[in-house]
């Protein structure tokens, strides 16, 4: 279906390019992963693609959603925000080399166009300095930028731009027409390119997102672009039989990964100053190759392939704080670990994988047996995240608790990704940690698979959830409007409670819950959470609730200041 072109470059259309921009992706993936040969063979540049451009969409979906939930008049968040908002999802969801470099690229663009915040959209003359700014510093992220690659793609794209008069839709045309030729031309830059007959996996990703820019100017989606080397022709479908001899073609003309080049994979998100970020470089150059370090404002994605894996993570925590750690190696598969070389365990026969808001809940639910996913305020996990720790369980059967109702697509994608690797996959839709904790406690892995998860999700479903938050904005909500500020008690999901003291909202929104009776309260403190609450609320259902228990964990930085459940 034809796309409504957008005239200007605003909020509304960074939504619907990123949209665009993950079903081509989508319908590209497996074309690409074929392709893929440098910097290692390894067939998964489309997939960490798609993966990256998912978490950049997912972070502009959520910027949307704030703003409608929210009541703003014009029902839709600033270019500013919505810029960032991609940049910084494309960021922390970053997969592999070119899904590193295309984070910088979004990051890169949203520099220029969030420049003024104020602007409402920006016109052709703005999305050209956009691009060259996106290619200008993917440049020089990398520590050696080799032509033949995304970096030469990105660079035509945006020489194209430069010289282009006209609208947003004129610029972008150019840009892709740009890169397309550029695409055509890596065989002959690379000499692994040409000898495998294709052309660079990661720059036929990013023509399939610039063509996704073009859609959203024009309304119409150019042409696919061919995966074979050699000239600048184009095709509609690509056929299979092509991805496939080009697949053989990689497995003829490069090495094994031990013989070519360094084992590891290393990706790692660091928090950490400019100055240490400099150091980091330098140390991880001389540990490895490939090394692509992007970001900014304190928060970095660090990717470089190396063969002493414990270095490359022991320098990120010289630097800083190194979180959502992924080592790949390259001859064995994902074994998340410096101990690739041992051979493969042994698979269980079932596995719980839960999404956990914060890292005292990660301990208690990693202490119940379960494998984790910690789930940053304002940085939701993306379904590779959730795939990756599926296979990280290495277990026959596994159980996937999202634990959050925005996370249910993404984990529904999940189940099926993995299913397609041959795991049994059930997915209980709980909607908080506590409905989690819940269905933890009930789990029995000696139990048939079906009898597990029907107890497991009576628990769940069995578990009313709350939350007690700060308004960050003010908003319409179901019980009346909230100022900034504001402390807020969410009962199921909806604010049921406004008010302006902590332990007192908190003792409204528990009493409202057990209203309806209950056996068992829980309590899980934020690390912002007064140290009195849960003594205050310890009493409260002791001295009027007569039979029924309470338990207290504490959760860490886990967004909200409290979550409660009640069974």
């Amino acid at each position: 279906m034809a796309q409504v072109p957008q005239t200007f470059f605003d909020a509304l259309a960074v939504r619907t390019w990123c949209g665009l921009a993950l079903e081509a992706l989508g319908r590209a993936r497996e074309e690409i992963d074929a392709i893929n040969v440098y910097p290692v063979a390894d067939g998964d540049t489309g997939t960490n693609l798609y993966l990256t451009v998912e978490s950049a969409v997912g972070a502009v979906e959520a910027v949307f959603a704030a703003h409608e939930v929210g009541g703003d008049v014009s029902g839709k968040p600033s270019l500013a925000d919505a810029t960032r908002a991609m940049a910084h999802g494309a960021l922390i969801g970053a997969q592999g080399n070119s899904g590193t470099i295309l984070a910088q690229l979004l990051r890169g663009m949203a520099q220029v166009l969030a420049a003024d915040g104020e602007t409402p959209h920006t016109d052709g003359s703005g999305l050209r300095l956009a691009l060259r700014h996106a290619a200008d510093s993917a440049r020089r992220a990398v520590a050696h930028p080799v032509e033949g690659t995304v970096l030469s793609v990105a660079s035509a794209a945006a020489d194209a731009a430069t010289g282009a008069e006209g609208d947003c839709g004129a610029v972008a045309r150019a840009a892709y027409e740009g890169a397309r030729a550029a695409l055509a031309a890596t065989p002959g830059q690379l000499a692994v390119l040409g000898r495998a007959g294709v052309v660079d996996a990661g720059g036929r990703g990013l023509v399939a997102v610039l063509a996704a820019l073009v859609e959203t100017f024009t309304g119409e989606a150019p042409a696919a672009v061919a995966v074979s080397g050699g000239h600048a022709r184009v095709q509609v479908d690509v056929e299979t039989a092509t991805a496939r001899s080009a697949a053989l073609a990689v497995e003829d003309c490069v090495p094994p990964p031990e013989e070519g080049g360094p084992a590891f994979e290393v990706i790692y998100l660091l928090e950490a100053e400019d100055t240490a970020v400099d150091r980091l470089r330098a140390r991880l150059d001389a540990l490895g190759d490939s090394l692509v370090v992007v970001g900014g404002d304190g928060l970095w994605n660090v990717h470089v392939h190396v063969d002493d894996a414990g270095a490359a993570v022991e320098a990120g925590v010289e630097a800083g704080r190194p979180y959502r750690i992924r080592i790949t190696h390259f001859g064995l598969g994902d074994v998340h670990t410096t101990g690739g070389r041992r051979p493969p365990r042994e698979r269980v026969q079932r596995a719980v994988v839960a999404v956990v808001p914060g890292e005292g809940l990660a301990g208690l639910y990693t202490e119940a047996g379960a494998t984790t996913v910690l789930a940053r305020p304002g940085e939701p996990p993306a379904s590779g995240e959730l795939v990756d720790a599926v296979r990280r369980a290495h277990a026959r059967e596994v159980v996937l608790l999202p634990n959050d109702a925005d996370l249910r697509h993404t984990a529904a994608a999940a189940a099926e990704q993995a299913r397609a690797d041959g795991i049994r996959v059930a997915l209980i839709p709980t909607r908080s940690a506590v409905q989690g904790i819940a269905a933890l406690a009930v789990h029995e892995p000696e139990r048939r698979f079906d009898e597990d998860v029907v107890s497991m999700t009576s628990a769940a479903g069995a578990t009313r959830y709350a939350e007690v938050a700060v308004a960050e904005r003010q908003s319409w909500t179901m019980a009346g409007i909230c100022q900034a500020g504001d402390v807020l008690g969410l009962i199921d999901g909806d604010v049921a409670v406004i008010g302006s003291d902590v332990t007192a909202t908190a003792e409204t929104v528990l009493d409202r819950m057990l209203q309806a009776g209950g056996e068992l309260v829980t309590l899980v403190l934020g690390d912002e959470a007064p140290e009195s609450v849960a003594d205050r609320l310890e009493a409260r259902v002791r001295e009027s609730y007569l039979a029924v228990d309470t338990v207290v964990y504490r959760g860490g930085r886990q967004g909200a200041l409290l979550l409660i459940g009640v069974e």
